[in-house]
């Protein structure tokens, strides 16, 4: 039997129009596009230039708030770091949240050991945020909020626009990790007043190792000095010779990328088929607002580990792929207020638009079923049964 991908979340399929889009700059059309001189870096250029069209029209924005880079953590590192070298003279004060990505967490504690005084607001047990406590946290010296669009573990979608409107009227910058969302709901920024945005490509049938940052060009124009320095790529921002296929693909993957309902209705059909049929399993952020791709369940008294080494012939997830391997629960999910032990019991589902209805369905047989042999030999779930344990 061949094995079934559901770890869309880490990453995806590359769509294989976005890779015949890419051919011709990896073989005939090689030219660096900063060589404008003669014709094969003109057409670089022009294909480069043609993909910052595709995803500035996918967000109703203009062309040059555009900027490519490696994807979202270099955007992430680059903003973060940035806004406090330029407007660190108005306040040194971030707030994020939680449970955003580790690329966040951890340049934030970088920026702290450097005078950053960083507020992290908390989760309710859905994975929300309290829009009041946004507010009651913004100070005179607070220069930037990132909160991220849609979680990457349970997939609970942030009330961004709501957050946008909070940050336009205290006039403080917004930085909106999409990197989840983009590709799976339509972004219209012309409507709503995010600042910068981050986007990886492979998060939706892109290549991996490129995507970029929306920066709004205001009035009074948002200033971030380039993380990587060199040429003078990306009007200045990002310095190095630009990966043309990647960026070719990238712009066809957004071009193309389309919200599919079906995808929902097979998320729904998985979760009511394990409620119903197996005992003591938690969805995590189930009342929440949501991705529909997105299933973050605890099969409680068996370890993750052990329940993902049962199921070879399945690809999943215990959690963030940038958090795999590491010994403690999901940061995540103990800022929900989950426990160790359902913590270390959870699974993260993730379907894409390749996913087949007859996959979900054996998928979750095999789950069932190999849940029920997993707790037989567990000990664990014995003391469960004799209600020794909660």
């Amino acid at each position: 039997m061949s094995w079934i991908y559901l770890d869309n979340n880490a990453t995806t399929k590359i769509d294989p129009a976005v890779l015949e889009s890419m051919l011709p700059f990896l073989q005939e059309s090689y030219g660096n596009a900063s060589s404008i001189q003669h014709k094969p870096g003109r057409e670089a250029n022009q294909a480069i230039e043609q993909a910052r069209r595709q995803i500035a029209q996918k967000f109703n924005v203009k062309d040059n708030e555009i900027f490519f880079n490696s994807g979202a953590t270099e955007g992430i590192n680059t903003v973060l770091r940035g806004v406090v070298e330029t407007y660190g003279k108005k306040g040194k004060h971030i707030i994020t949240c939680q449970t955003e990505h580790k690329a966040v967490l951890s340049t934030c504690a970088y920026l702290e050991k450097r005078g950053v005084e960083v507020s992290y607001l908390a989760v309710n047990a859905n994975g929300e945020i309290d829009l009041q406590q946004l507010r009651d946290t913004i100070r005179k010296d607070t220069i930037l909020v990132c909160i991220m669009a849609a979680n990457n573990e349970s997939g609970v979608v942030h009330p961004y626009e709501d957050i946008a409107r909070i940050c336009q009227e205290q006039d403080v910058l917004y930085c909106c990790d999409a990197t989840q969302l983009v590709g799976k709901r339509e972004l219209d920024l012309e409507r709503i007043p995010i600042d910068i945005l981050v986007f990886s490509a492979h998060k939706f049938h892109g290549p991996k190792g490129v995507g970029g940052l929306f920066i709004r060009r205001k009035t009074k124009p948002i200033q971030i000095p380039a993380l990587v320095s060199g040429g003078k790529q990306e009007q200045g921002l990002r310095g190095g010779t630009l990966n043309v296929a990647a960026i070719v693909g990238c712009g066809k993957a957004l071009d193309i990328a389309r919200p599919h309902a079906q995808i929902r209705s097979y998320r729904d059909y998985l979760e009511e088929q394990i409620q119903r049929r197996v005992p003591q399993v938690i969805v995590h952020g189930k009342e929440a607002d949501r991705l529909d791709n997105t299933s973050y369940i605890a099969f409680r008294h068996i370890r993750s580990a052990e329940l993902m080494t049962s199921l070879p012939q399945l690809a999943l997830s215990s959690g963030s792929a940038c958090a795999s391997g590491l010994l403690d629960p999901s940061h995540v999910l103990k800022a929900m207020g989950v426990n160790d032990d359902d913590a270390f019991s959870s699974i993260r589902i993730s379907l894409s638009k390749f996913t087949e209805r007859d996959e979900v369905e054996r998928a979750v047989e095999d789950i069932i079923q190999t849940v029920y042999n997993v707790r037989q030999l567990s000990p664990i779930w014995k003391l469960f049964l004799d209600g020794l344990i909660d």
